[in-house]
């Protein structure tokens, strides 16, 4: 906590320079139906001008947050309890990556740009693509510019042609429904139109309703693992969409990689752009964010890659460095030619991914996606519920309560047990459905606890 060293006549003078009466009237422009005029349990006892002490702050501080403390988080949807190497924020702490936010004088930050240069080497190696870029926000803001990449390159193969559904994008099956809000926002002006295809009973995408639609579009997007955790027939979806002259988008779980097949070995042709979310690579939950997000491409799609991609090279005396090898961002090109206008590289949680992924290596990120897999399974068995869809699963599952989920999860959350997510807020008919999800942290002793819980919740709310 910083300690400000002002005594009352340091902040006398500086209001008289500013010609203000007092520390509020810099603040009176702000409605005073919107001030919060008490500090709550800070404020000092009545006839205490000197307020708490600092030990006496401190002790209060501290019992707040083991007030805000859970038990164990069998919550997944897209934010993932992973273990997170103590190294990993020991080393992106140190105040030369903590500092270096941007590559503004780029040539001059070599150690910046040999981080983003090996975290795109490790991410292309992932996901078997060519490129990679450093980086956009999170998944959500990943989705919509991999969606602007494919109706700019579909715009450009038909050139002189009617555009027809080059503007038009196919979601297969259950893509996240907040990256597919974050995308309606984000590209929903710009004439683009998302297309929905439900998936099936199963819980799965129907290849089939690829080459359905009455216009080709643009790119079809596929998630793997879905959003009900499920493992999507993605060679089959990747080749429709191929066939009918669109781009196959992935939207993948990073660590899932470790294990599964990489989309650019998808179908015959491979997935054309990978995007995603990289939380789990070292980045903490941490109430809901900060995260980043990444895309991977082919080459042939590079100019459309919003971002900066970092080059290695050799200087006039042989030696090895690093340069910005491409920045299409409109702070760098004219506005017109700019692909996106997304200002950062959210450069301190990439550096986390780097350390996470060097730490883990290939055989350690390959453990942990097997931990977490073999957790769920334990999970699902533990609880005894009814699977909602019959297909394989990797490390999240909907399990089918009989009853509205809500509830339950609002119960086990006020004992202090983060259980699941609910469905019904984002699709109507699973109300009565829990996706659960299990990490490598899950001990016997969690999931035992969590069974135990579940089956309390839901005998009470019946």
């Amino acid at each position: 906590m910083p300690f400000l060293p002002h005594t009352n006549a340091d902040v006398a003078s500086m209001l008289a320079v500013v010609g203000a009466a007092d520390i509020d009237e810099l603040f009176d422009e702000i409605p005073s139906n919107l001030l919060n005029t008490g500090r709550g349990n800070n404020a000092p006892a009545a006839g205490d001008a000197a307020g708490m002490s600092e030990m006496e702050m401190l002790r209060h501080m501290a019992e707040r947050a083991r007030a805000d403390e859970t038990g164990p988080c069998f919550l997944g949807a897209g934010a993932y309890d992973h273990h997170i190497p103590s190294a990993v924020w020991d080393i992106a702490s140190r105040g030369e990556f903590m500092t270096a936010y941007t590559p503004y004088q780029a040539e001059a930050s070599q150690g910046t740009l040999q981080l983003v240069y090996e975290f795109q080497t490790m991410m292309s190696e992932l996901t078997g693509m060519d490129v990679c870029n450093a980086s956009v926000y999170d998944g959500g803001s990943g989705l919509a510019e991999t969606i602007l990449m494919a109706v700019r390159a579909g715009e450009r193969r038909s050139k002189g042609r009617p555009a027809g559904g080059r503007r038009r994008v196919a979601l297969a099956g259950a893509v996240h429904p907040l990256y597919v809000a974050a995308a309606r926002n984000i590209v929903g002006h710009q004439g683009i139109d998302i297309v929905q295809l439900p998936y099936g009973e199963n819980g799965l995408a129907d290849p089939g309703r690829v080459t359905g639609l009455s216009e080709p579009p643009a790119a079809v997007v596929v998630q793997q693992p879905n959003f009900f955790g499920l493992l999507e027939n993605v060679d089959a979806i990747t080749d429709q969409a191929h066939e009918c002259g669109a781009l196959t988008v992935a939207c993948v779980n990073p660590m899932t990689l470790g294990l599964l097949k990489a989309p650019a070995n998808w179908g015959d042709g491979g997935a054309d752009i990978v995007c995603g979310d990289g939380q789990p690579l070292g980045i903490p939950m941490a109430s809901g964010g900060p995260s980043f997000g990444f895309i991977c491409t082919r080459q042939s799609l590079v100019r459309q890659l919003p971002g900066r991609i970092v080059g290695r090279t050799r200087d006039l005396d042989g030696n090895p460095g690093f340069t910005l090898t491409l920045q299409a961002r409109e702070q760098h090109i004219r506005r017109a030619k700019a692909t996106s206008n997304i200002c950062t590289n959210q450069g301190l949680l990439v550096t986390a991914a780097t350390i996470y992924l060097s730490l883990l290596g290939p055989e350690g990120l390959r453990n942990v996606a097997s931990a977490c897999h073999a957790r769920t399974r334990d999970v699902v068995a533990a609880l005894e519920l009814p699977r909602r869809f019959d297909a394989p699963y990797f490390h999240e599952c909907v399990l089918r309560l009989g009853q509205p989920a809500q509830p339950i999860v609002e119960t086990m959350a006020s004992r202090g047990m983060l259980g699941g997510l609910a469905l019904g807020p984002y699709f109507s008919d699973l109300s009565d459905c829990l996706l659960v999800c299990a990490t490598e942290k899950r001990t016997t002793s969690d999931i035992r606890q969590f069974a135990n819980a579940l089956q309390d919740a839901v005998r009470r709310a019946a």
